[in-house]
């Protein structure tokens, strides 16, 4: 199940920044980070599941806005109409949407960063919780944020907190080493980050990275409220910096080439 990093400045006019690693059946076809729902989410960035048109992971830049969508390991009985798509959520979310209580889809657990503030819904089947996540960096896999029963947490996210604060043009180098180091590990390892989950019973392969920065521009005063403290629609001028690599071999780090999105 994939991973997500996220580190929250205290200084809200300092930017958030982001790192998830998506793990998928490498048989479900899917596209790269571009504009591909051009009449209904125009500007919107994401990485596109071809099969049910939604994302994994969006951006929109203009409104200084990014989602990531992350699988609980939680049951729940099929509807009878069946699921709604996750990836649907995670294109209303960059969009300014709030999410229906309770939700039609499957449990998840959902970053987003709206300008200056970061949030995590998680629908487990039975509630959906929403907090604003507090400064600092925050690990997320299939359990709830900074939760150590998710093996890859307890070993990695104190190693990640090491790198709390470092400087603008250091971050990325710093915090992509340390995922290579992960990687170190065998990918079937309960503590892995790039992973194969093949032998857990699911037919998810780590395929690609994305590390991003969200920076706040200026408030536009609370338009689109979702909640207490969430201004909903961004902060204006907000800028979105994502980068992003394929793996060569699924459930491999090799030598991964970031490209901006």
């Amino acid at each position: 199940m994939c991973t997500v990093v996220i580190e929250v400045p205290a200084d809200e006019s300092a930017p958030t920044r982001v790192l998830a690693v998506r793990d998928e059946d490498p048989n479900r076809p899917w596209d790269p980070p571009g504009e591909w729902w051009p009449a209904k989410h125009p500007g919107t960035l994401g990485v596109r599941d071809r099969r049910a048109n939604g994302a994994w992971l969006a951006v929109a830049p203009d409104r200084g806005r990014l989602a990531v969508m992350v699988n609980r390991a939680a049951e729940m009985a099929e509807p009878a109409g069946g699921f709604t798509s996750r990836g649907g959520l995670v294109l209303d979310s960059v969009a300014g949407g709030a999410l229906v209580d309770p939700p039609t889809a499957a449990p998840f657990s959902l970053v987003e960063v709206a300008g200056s503030a970061s949030f995590v819904s998680a629908w487990d089947g039975l509630t959906l919780r929403r907090n604003r996540l507090t400064p600092g960096i925050h690990m997320l896999a299939h359990h709830d944020v900074d939760d150590p029963r998710s093996e890859r947490i307890a070993r990695w996210l104190p190693e990640f907190r090491a790198l709390a604060g470092a400087p603008e043009a250091e971050w990325r180098e710093l915090w992509l080493g340390l995922l290579a180091r992960t990687a170190e590990l065998s990918p079937s390892d309960d503590e892995a980050i790039v992973r194969d989950n093949r032998p857990l019973g699911y037919p998810t392969l780590s395929l690609l990275a994305c590390i991003a920065e969200v920076s706040p521009g200026v408030d536009r005063g609370g338009v689109g409220s979702r909640g207490a403290g969430d201004t909903g629609a961004g902060d204006a001028g907000a800028l979105v910096d994502l980068r992003w690599a394929p793996f060569t071999e699924p459930g491999s780090w090799g030598t991964p080439e970031f490209a901006t999105a």
